[in-house]
């Protein structure tokens, strides 16, 4: 098996061919953490997940490095009032660092939610200052940036002047993109338009601030990422990933700053996961077709009429590729729950299923698995994959209905194979598990404080619990080993 990348620096699919052979190092942009994470973030992050899980699965040891934007950012305008953390810091009345840490508490509870695996290094940009401010200094000594009022820049037509080419990832000519660019963020101090900020000088009105050769300040967006992808991958490392909205400026920058710094391309694939549109319209808050992820799954919105555990969302995302547009819609999500539950349905009969080697099955296992794989390794194609595993589905149906056979050997495979694609690769959840295991959890509570209640004598609590459990259909029976339920 050949493993395809679609590589948005070449626009093409290419073979995978890694540095170090067998390992991947694999940067995706994380989030900004002055806000709850929004539904677009979590397809962007759900679908790296996939690859992450789809890598390792394939056999590669991957370093999965995801980081935290925790410093402020001017906006274009440069007025320190629509610096995102300052505006927030403002209206909740916290001082910076507590709005960093409400927001990553909740972007991580938020991707456990979905069940994604955390990555293998969660670096923050403030945690790395001493990194830029080297970078940044490194990016003067040879050249490619300038000192202007305690800020410095990244001199992009002297970047173009040496050969190297601003606007390759994105195809942008860099004559018409200085004719279509107003000076808005330098206000003066930039020698062109296009330039871009590598360390900005702090205003007395900015809260976030750190000592610099330059003066008080903090870094750039674009810088950020390019200290800490190199610090923790290299100069030049197999994967990078992001939304599609990243890819200019932010990656752009990216390119510019790695070969500028170390004179090499710091990433060989760039892969971009596209847009999340709801009801065939982008999410906007201005507009009001907008939800939180939370509000998907407890059902408290206005765009669909029930809640969704949130494996069925993932289930719903990973039905595009991640290259596609993601429309969700109340008709998209009731039908990837019936699909997710006829697949549910298909693994509890498996194990319930006979085999038998007396007759030739007319299901190819070998085909079946090589097709999935195909799917798998053809730039991680999810929904061409999901499509295979409904193969297997309809043919379980069958070897319940006697309608096919299956072999003892092939029975085995199959669980196995099927198992690992729904969960290990997919990262899907079997709701019904999960339930039990909440119940079970929930009754040995409540079974504690019963006894809790026989005690302290209070025998009213005590048989109030067991009646109304019973009531319930939930009988409680005590032995010597201690209470155990029975479900009725």
């Amino acid at each position: 098996m050949q493993l395809k990348i679609y590589n948005s620096l070449t626009a093409e699919k290419e073979i995978f061919k890694p540095i170090l052979d067998g390992n991947v190092g694999m940067y995706v942009c994380g989030p900004t953490v002055y806000s709850n994470v929004h539904l677009g973030n979590v397809r962007t992050f759900l679908s790296f997940d996939f690859i992450y899980r789809s890598l390792t699965h394939l056999g590669y040891k991957v370093r999965y490095v995801r980081n935290i934007t925790d410093a402020g950012h001017l906006t274009d305008d440069g007025d320190v009032n629509n610096d995102r953390f300052v505006k927030q810091t403002r209206l909740e009345k916290l001082e910076p660092m507590e709005i960093v840490q409400k927001y990553t508490v909740d972007f991580h509870k938020v991707l456990d939610m979905f069940n994604l695996l955390p990555p293998n290094i969660e670096p923050t940009a403030t945690g790395h200052i001493v990194e830029q401010i080297e970078l940044t200094q490194k990016l003067i000594d040879t050249g490619f940036a300038y000192e202007s009022n305690g800020s410095v820049y990244f001199d992009v037509l002297e970047y173009n002047a040496r050969g190297l080419n601003y606007g390759e990832l994105s195809k942008r000519n860099i004559e018409e993109l200085f004719a279509n660019t107003r000076d808005l963020d330098g206000q003066g101090e930039k020698k062109n338009p296009q330039d871009f900020a590598l360390w900005k000088k702090a205003s007395p009105a900015h809260i976030m601030r750190w000592n610099s050769p330059w003066g008080e300040g903090f870094p750039g967006w674009h810088l950020e990422c390019t200290a800490m992808s190199t610090k923790y991958l290299g100069e030049t490392f197999d994967i990078h990933g992001g939304g599609m909205d990243l890819k200019f400026p932010h990656h752009e920058c990216e390119i510019a700053q790695g070969k500028a710094c170390n004179g090499t391309s710091p990433v060989n694939y760039w892969m971009h996961a596209n847009m999340l549109t709801m009801n065939s319209q982008r999410m906007s808050k201005s507009t009001g077709n907008y939800i939180l992820p939370m509000q998907l799954v407890s059902g408290e919105n206005d765009f669909f009429e029930k809640s969704f555990h949130p494996t069925i969302v993932r289930f719903c995302f990973l039905q595009a590729h991640y290259r596609s547009v993601l429309d969700i819609s109340n008709d998209a999500m009731l039908a990837s729950e019936k699909g997710f539950t006829r697949l549910m349905e298909a693994l509890k009969i498996l194990n319930s299923i006979a085999p038998n080697d007396e007759k030739q099955s007319g299901f190819s296992l070998e085909d079946w698995k090589t097709k999935c794989y195909d799917a798998l390794t053809d730039d991680f194609n999810s929904p061409v994959l999901i499509a295979h595993l409904f193969e297997a589905v309809k043919f379980i149906f069958a070897l319940k209905d006697e309608k096919e056979t299956i072999s003892a050997k092939d029975l085995d495979d199959l669980k196995s194979t099927l198992n690992a694609f729904v969960f290990d690769v997919l990262g899907l959840q079997n709701i019904e598990e999960n339930n039990n295991e909440k119940l079970d959890q929930t009754l040995q509570v409540l079974i504690e404080l019963r006894n809790q209640a026989r005690k302290s004598k209070n025998f009213d609590l005590s048989d109030q619990i067991r009646d109304k459990l019973l009531a319930e259909g939930i009988e409680l029976k005590d032995g010597r080993e201690g209470t155990t339920y029975v479900l009725n």
